[in-house]
């Protein structure tokens, strides 16, 4: 079993930035491929970015020059840097490990979820 764990969450004003984490417990996250997914109140889970072994990114659009995520794979992290966040970005956001070396967009494809981190961004 492989059982991410998120960290870094708050709350943060409007043009702030948090760097969220995430590592396993359990298993590693060799060979697998990270993502990012967020849900916010009255809405469904949404892919925010997702990360390959190799360290390709991908973004979602409404993120997309805003937030960064990177690994360092020596210390079995995944990061999620977000900059200039904004209110519409509150939410819980998850971690998640895709059997797979490549990332996907869909939820569907990833096995094992974190418990998630809550960001707030006040106005």
């Amino acid at each position: 079993q492989v059982q991410p764990v998120e960290s870094g969450g708050g709350l943060v004003q409007a043009g702030g930035s948090l760097r969220l984490s995430c590592t396993p417990s359990g298993r590693t996250f060799s060979g697998s491929a990270v993502g990012w997914f967020r849900q916010v109140p009255g809405k469904e889970r949404e892919f925010v970015a997702a990360i390959t072994w190799y360290g390709t990114p991908g973004y979602a659009e409404s993120v997309k020059g805003r937030f960064t995520i990177s690994r360092d794979n020596a210390k079995d992290t995944v990061y999620l840097q977000m900059n200039v966040l904004k209110p519409e970005d509150t939410a819980v956001y998850y971690c998640a490990r895709r059997r797979g070396t490549v990332f996907s967009r869909r939820e569907n494809d990833y096995d094992y979820w974190g418990q998630g981190t809550q960001v707030t961004v006040s106005s």
